[in-house]
Formats: structure tokens, C-alpha cells, sequence
């Protein structure tokens, strides 16, 4: 195995539960493997029911002793200790994740730089979360008050767990909540690491728990525990509706953020030159591996053939190689992942393949690695199109109109992300508001990442909302007080 466990400050093949590391009730494990190269890196626990239920009972009772009892001022001091501690660890979290998920080494640091900002956010907004005084019948003061849910079951996927750890564990914890995080089996070395800081921070134990374990074991079990007070689950479709069956057994809250097929609107009015390099990094970012990705580009037929000519020169120019070796594309997260794309590839009927990148020669063979492609797409209802392909693909696909844009740009069932490039105020407002998306940017595309901005989708991108005050909104619950003093 490649040593990475020297680098780890704890077992990784156990459990954080009650402020510990323990091992796991169950004698199995999981191997972790590079992506870059398929050799294994270390084992870890495969947690099973037993230690859900026991993460769920150590998450009450923090919530019925220290944790409970914390003010929101000591929530956020705690929550700044721990992302001052991120900030001290950058590297090692990047080494991490470079190994374990095969994101280059700029995009795993820009993630553990993401977490340690979300946490500085939401420390400084712990005290600020403040209720209302509503006006009422004569003789009455009635005012409302945000509070914990109570336990929250926290299920995170392998493409940006850092990040995600920061807006779903990061602002659960800030509303009091105590969590339970139930990491991808394939990408859990950051996410137990992060469990070691917060406890260095001073986290109250039981506050958080974190049990990794396959989804349909560990994950399972968390998604149908009765002590758990709210879900937050990022992940396909139909995991997410299976969570969402199973919170509705126990008629808890989900937070579900789900796929997409983001589009980008390009018209004829558009800044070609300062456009280009959104449509391009927000397709091949992380390999594809992205909910938001902009897998779809559209473009008005005036320029349609200028964005291929200036998309296709880019794409030659794309290399992918091993993470550590810091290219813009580094392998996909597992061989599995890999047949994925692939079988996506083989329907490429029909399409024209405009360019792709090149896997450089010194690639491992064994790596999971996918030359990015550009294709030339007429047809809006192609497979490619219209499926979350969950890689380095993206189409180019030209329209007459505004109506016509919006009509493909509306024509799937999902509604994550949509960005608009052209120079008319009033085309822009048109399509912000028409858009079917939770986020709509535009003349950019995400904004340079943005904690403080609400991000969640509709249709089958989920619902709910995280990052900026609206997480918080939604890990808590709220409640009228009504007194009558005459």
C-alpha cells in the first residue's frame, strides 16, 4: 500500500464516535485506493448499523450535556478554532485528498481553503441568527425564536468532500445541532481528519461522529435512524430519493442536493474573450465530477462556430495526468466511475467531436483516466444532452432566440446552475427570473465559489438550501412564543 497512514494522526481504520476513535462493530474494512494510479493507499473501517445507532445515541446525548448548554457565542469560537486549525493543516488535507479522490494538487488546496473559509463564515454568523417580534392583539408580545433540530445524519459524496463538510456539517453545527457524518466509502481520509481537528478545537464530545461505511450499510442505517432529526444527503437521484422514502418514515427534514446539467446561454452580444474561460473550467473542473458543472453550452447561432473554434483550441491544450502532478485534469475517482463515462462516450452518435485533451504519456495505466471531449450537439434531446454524464463532456449546442434558448435551456429535469453571457440588461433579468436554476450568474459563472451565496436546486436537483444564512435557516427549526400579560 502506498503510506499514507504515516501521515494520519489516528487509526483510519476506526470510528470517531463520543469524542473517540474507536474501532467499528463490524470485523470488515475498506481499501482505499489512488485514483491516479489504482494502488491501494490504507484501510478503513466499514461501519455498520451498531455504529450508526451508537454515533446517534453519543450525538443526544452531547445535546443533553456540554454541547446543549453552549451559547451561540461559544459555538463561535469553537467553530474559529477549528477553521484556524484547517488553515495550519492546508497541506496535509491537500496531500490527502489528492491521493485519496485524485483531485491536482491546486483544486484539493482550493477545497481545504473552501472549508477553512466556511467555517470562519458561519463562526462569525453564530450569534447573529436572531428571531422576530411579530405585532399581535392588544395584551400579547409574541416573538420567535431559530433552534436546533437536534440530531443531524450528515451523508457526503467523494467528489468535494471537504467542501461540503463546510457547508453541511459547518452550519449544523453553528445552530447547535450535534451530527452524525457518514463519509463515501471511497473518499473518507479528509473527513476523518477533520473529525481529529475538531476535537483539537475543543468540539464537545458527541457533537460529532463520524462513521464511514458503504452507503447501503452505514448509510442506510443513518438515513432510517429514529433519533435523527434532519438529513442532509449530496448524491444522485435516486439515492436521494430513497433518502428522502426514508425521512418520511420518520417524518424528519431533508436537505437534498442532488445532479445537474447546467447550461451556459451564450448570445451574440456576448465578451467571447472573457467568456471562454468559464465555459470551458466549469465543464472540466474536478474531471467533470461536479453537480454544477456546466456540462451544456448554448449559443446563439450568430457566434455558434466562433465558440466552437475558440472552445476547441482550448480543449487541445487540456492535459490530464496524475493529481500530484498538478494538471488541469486528474483521473476520475474510481474504475467504476470510469466505465461510466465511457458508456456515455460510446452513444456519441450523431454528435460531432469537436476536440479533446490528451492524457499525458508518463499517465499509470491503471489510473482512471478520461480525455475531456467537446462535441458539436443539434440535437438538445441527445443522450449527452439531457444525462448527467458526470466527467469531462461537454456539448456545444447552437439556438435561434431568447425563447429558443430558454425552451432548451429548461428542457431537462434537472435545475442546479444556469449562466447567462450577453451584454443586454433587460435579456439578463428576463433569464435570471425565467431560468429554471437555484443559482443564475451572470456574465460568470459561480462566482468564485461564494459560501455567503444560497446554493440548492429544483426539479431534480433536490431542494433545500446550503451555504450563507440559508443553511442556517434550514438547520434549524423555528418557533412562535406567544405570552399574554394583559
Amino acid at each position: 500500500m502506498t503510506n499514507v497512514e504515516s501521515l494520519l494522526p489516528f487509526n483510519p481504520g476506526h470510528c470517531f464516535i463520543d469524542g473517540c476513535w474507536q474501532p467499528s462493530d463490524s470485523t470488515d474494512s475498506i481499501v482505499l485506493h489512488n485514483p491516479s494510479n489504482a494502488q491501494a493507499l490504507c484501510k478503513i473501517a466499514a461501519g455498520n448499523s451498531v455504529d450508526i445507532d451508537n454515533a446517534v445515541n453519543a450525538a443526544t446525548a452531547a445535546l443533553n450535556s456540554e454541547w446543549g448548554r453552549f451559547s451561540a457565542l461559544e459555538r463561535g469560537r469553537v467553530l474559529a478554532r477549528l477553521g484556524q486549525l484547517v488553515t495550519e493543516n492546508i497541506e496535509l488535507l491537500t496531500t490527502l485528498e489528492t491521493a485519496d479522490v485524485g483531485k491536482p494538487l491546486t483544486q484539493a488546496r482550493a477545497d481545504a481553503l473552501a472549508l477553512a473559509r466556511y467555517l470562519e463564515f458561519y463562526a462569525g454568523a453564530a450569534d447573529k441568527i436572531h428571531g422576530e417580534t411579530l405585532p399581535y392583539l392588544d395584551g400579547y408580545t409574541v416573538y420567535t425564536l431559530r433552534q436546533p433540530h437536534g440530531v443531524t445524519g450528515h451523508i457526503i459524496p467523494w467528489n468535494y468532500p471537504m467542501q461540503i463538510i463546510g457547508r453541511s456539517v459547518g452550519a449544523a453545527l453553528t445552530m447547535g445541532n450535534a451530527c452524525v457524518l457518514k463519509p463515501a466509502e471511497n473518499a473518507c481520509l479528509t473527513a476523518l481528519l477533520f473529525a481529529e481537528l475538531a476535537d483539537r478545537a475543543g468540539l464537545p464530545k458527541g457533537a460529532l461522529n463520524v462513521v464511514p461505511g458503504l452507503g447501503d450499510v452505514a448509510g442506510a442505517a443513518l438515513a432510517a435512524h429514529a433519533g435523527v432529526q434532519h438529513l442532509s444527503f449530496t448524491g444522485s437521484v435516486d439515492v436521494g430519493a430513497f433518502i428522502q422514502t426514508q425521512a418520511a418514515s420518520n417524518v424528519v427534514p431533508v436537505t437534498l442536493e442532488l445532479g445537474g446539467k447546467s447550461p451556459q446561454l451564450v448570445f451574440n452580444d456576448a465578451d467571447l474573450q472573457e467568456a471562454l474561460p468559464f465555459l470551458v473550467n466549469a465543464g472540466i473542473q474536478n474531471a467533470g465530477q461536479t453537480c454544477s458543472a456546466s456540462s451544456r453550452i448554448l449559443v446563439q447561432r450568430g457566434v455558434y462556430e466562433q465558440v466552437l473554434e475558440l472552445m476547441a483550441d482550448a480543449y487541445k491544450n487540456l492535459k490530464v495526468g496524475p493529481a500530484d502532478q498538478d494538471f488541469a485534469i486528474g483521473p476520475l475517482i474510481s474504475a467504476a466511475q470510469k466505465a461510466r463515462v465511457e458508456s456515455f462516450i460510446k452513444m456519441d452518435t450523431e454528435l460531432t467531436l469537436v476536440a479533446q485533451g490528451t492524457i499525458v504519456t508518463d499517465a499509470p495505466a491503471e489510473g482512471y483516466y478520461i480525455a475531456p471531449r467537446l462535441y458539436a450537439c443539434e440535437d438538445p434531446q441527445h443522450a449527452l444532452a439531457q444525462q448527467e454524464i458526470f466527467g469531462p463532456i461537454q456539448v456545444v449546442i447552437p439556438f435561434d432566440d431568447e425563447a429558443h434558448a430558454l425552451a432548451i435551456a429548461n428542457g431537462t429535469e434537472f435545475g442546479l446552475v444556469a449562466s447567462v453571457w450577453t451584454q443586454d440588461g433587460s435579456r439578463q433579468m428576463r433569464l435570471a427570473k425565467n431560468l429554471h436554476a437555484g443559482q443564475v450568474f451572470i456574465n460568470n459563472y459561480g462566482a468564485g465559489g461564494g459560501v455567503e451565496l444560497p446554493f440548492g436546486g429544483v426539479g431534480k436537483s433536490g431542494h433545500g438550501r446550503e451555504k450563507g444564512f440559508e443553511a442556517l435557516y434550514g438547520f434549524s427549526t423555528l418557533k412562535t412564543v406567544a405570552a399574554r400579560h394583559g
